[in-house]
Formats: C-alpha cells, structure tokens, sequence
C-alpha cells in the first residue's frame, strides 16, 4: 500500500516538474489566526468577488476566458478537498477573492546587452482569498498570490497558472 502511494506521489510531482506553463514567477504569503479551528469549519458561503482590472487593451484576459468564474471554481474544487462544503444558510465560514491585474506596471530592470538600468513596463498580478469567521466576523485566513503577467496568453496557460496559485495557497490553510 505505501508503495502505491510513493510511486503516485513521484508520477504527480514528475508530471509537474514536466509542466510547460510557467509558475516559478508565482509568489505567495499566507497569514492565519493562532486562535482559529481550522478544523471545526466544515461549511462556507460566499460573499462576493472583485475584480480590479488596469488592462486597457484587452493583453492579458483570453477571449472567452471567465477568470472570476475560474478562481472562484478552483477555490471550490480545493475547499471540498479539505471536506467544507458550500451552504449559503448559517455557513461556518464566509469566502471572498480579489484580483488585481496592472499591466502598466513601470519597474528599473538591467538591460542585459548594454548593462544599465531602464525603466521597462512588467505588468504584474495578483489574487487574494480571504475567510471570515461567519460567527465572530473576524478574518481567520488571508492568502495572497503576487506575479508577473503574460501577455496574451492562451486560456489553457491562463487557466493553469490560476489552478497554481488557487492550489498553493489553499495548500497553506491550517487542517
């Protein structure tokens, strides 16, 4: 039985390591409450979503792309996971998201051929989740995921680089 579990473990992390989209430029800080049970919450509901989108003309979100209805998917993928399920009367926990896309981000960069410092546009992102004790309204877990931006990307890379940062940070919630 453990071998079955090692070998499955190995194929996951060989599959990652192969992954072709990019998510080393993905950071992430996560600040829970010492005080809360982590392992009491057992039900959530949702308060909202906010998008704050600087992205003029249209370089980053593919056509046909919903990255709000996608993160808001994968945070509910990854709360089942943990055994919460959603209930909209008397939740144990209450779940909001913000994104944040500028893609007119200035910042000093070393230009390779010449050696000096310019000022080059790296537009960056990035998305936080938020829970609330729905009972005290306290916030008990605020997870932050911060990178650069690709232009125009496919939907696929734009899906599975959310599906990333969805996953690595929820991994981070306390059991």
């Amino acid at each position: 039985m453990n071998r079955i579990r090692v070998l499955s473990l190995l194929s996951v992390m060989l599959a990652a390591g192969c992954s072709s989209v990019p998510t080393k430029d993905i950071e992430f800080d996560v600040e829970a409450d010492p005080k809360a049970s982590f392992s009491g919450y057992k039900t959530y509901a949702w308060l909202g979503s906010a998008a704050i989108l600087n992205d003029t003309f249209g370089q980053w979100e593919p056509p046909a792309f919903d990255a709000d209805l996608e993160v808001k998917y994968l945070i509910d993928r990854e709360l089942r996971k943990r055994g919460m399920w959603q209930r909209s009367m008397n939740p144990d926990v209450i779940v909001a998201f913000a994104a944040g896309i500028d893609m007119d981000v200035l910042e000093l960069t070393v230009d390779p051929e010449s050696n000096m410092e310019t000022l080059a546009n790296v537009p960056r992102g990035g998305l936080a989740i938020v829970l609330v004790d729905s009972q005290t309204g306290f916030v008990i877990w605020v997870g932050v995921a911060r990178a650069n931006v690709q232009r125009q990307p496919d939907a696929e890379t734009a899906k599975a680089r959310l599906d990333y940062a969805v996953t690595q940070l929820l991994r981070k919630l306390p059991k």
